[in-house]
């Protein structure tokens, strides 16, 4: 386990270590871990610019009062979008093309409650869009911003190092018992992330998982999911997901020492088993999965996964967008 006094002496090197502004979108950044991370960034980074995106925008005022009061010197600007519906993501990528040419860091943390069966009005398993199709899809979108950045960095919040049995003949989920789908929606992630990063071994893909942390989504529930007395601190959460974001251990492939870089620290084993692989699947401790996981990764990979999630995933976003309820609304 990474300790928290070589979290905090990482982002504190951030000002001076990564080119200044460093530009970040955090999709999801009005509560819970996006929020936490993004007040980070804000705090550690020399006159960055961050965007962030959701749907309260009084949410987003209070977070950019913080942010400026924390870092008078930052750039700080909200974007209201809907990022559950594929049609909507596409709209907002647009928007954001317009308005910036580069991308250092691309942080994806929307979040969900339901556990259930509910789809959206586009017909995909309200989980599965919240946490993989809808953020692959900005991912896919936007790459070529993070692909001309200095830091180069996507980083997706959800089960990283949680991984398991994949159903490759129900990728949405639909049908995979619930006590299982965290650990398949986990592996589509990794996996899609990897389909990815063949085509862009100059930008890092890290999968987090941040571990039981009372955010939003938790708080009022009268049964939370997780012991809270065992939950890891808010404050802590946001430092931990600012170091995997940004320091040279979960590097780009290409790029080795991208990222704040410190003296002496461990080789970081990407999903593939290789070190600086390029893609990360990191668990709370900011360490890879464990072995048992990157050896089941293996295992799907000899079966073609990755061919068949990139196929699927392809498949899905053309028949999404050729339906005629979405072409009305274009």
């Amino acid at each position: 386990m990474v300790s928290q006094s070589v979290v905090q002496h990482s982002n504190s090197l951030i000002s001076n270590s990564l080119s200044s502004p460093v530009t970040a979108l955090f999709v999801g950044g009005t509560s819970g871990v996006g929020r936490i991370t993004l007040l980070k960034l804000a705090k550690f980074a020399k006159c960055p610019r961050i965007y962030l995106v959701g749907r309260s925008q009084a949410a987003a005022d209070e977070i950019i009062a913080e942010c400026r009061t924390l870092n008078p010197q930052g750039h700080y600007t909200f974007l209201q979008a809907d990022v559950s519906l594929v049609a909507g993501v596409d709209r907002f990528c647009e928007t954001f093309k317009g308005l910036e040419s580069t991308l250092d860091l691309l942080f994806l943390s929307p979040g969900v409650l339901s556990m259930d069966r509910s789809v959206t009005s586009e017909n995909i398993h309200l989980l599965a869009a919240v946490n993989y199709y809808c953020r692959m899809r900005i991912i896919t979108s936007l790459l070529p911003l993070v692909q001309r950045s200095s830091l180069r960095r996507v980083m997706t919040v959800a089960g990283g190092g949680n991984e398991g049995p994949l159903d490759l003949d129900d990728l949405q989920g639909l049908r995979v018992p619930i006590p299982q789908l965290r650990g398949h929606l986990s592996t589509l992630i990794t996996l899609g992330l990897e389909t990815v990063a063949i085509k862009a071994p100059s930008v890092s893909f890290i999968h987090s998982y941040p571990g039981s942390v009372v955010t939003g989504l938790y708080r009022d529930l009268e049964k939370p999911p997780f012991d809270l007395a065992s939950a890891v601190s808010i404050d802590e959460c946001g430092e931990r997901q600012l170091y995997v974001a940004t320091n040279a251990r979960f590097a780009p492939k290409e790029l080795h020492s991208v990222g704040v870089s410190m003296e002496g620290a461990d080789v970081t084993v990407g999903s593939n088993r290789e070190p600086n692989s390029g893609v990360y699947t990191v668990g709370k401790d900011c360490e890879s999965a464990s072995k048992q996981v990157l050896n089941s990764l293996a295992d799907l990979r000899e079966q073609g996964a990755v061919q068949r999630i990139w196929q699927h995933t392809m498949d899905l976003f053309r028949e999404v967008l050729e339906a005629p309820t979405i072409k009305k609304q274009g």
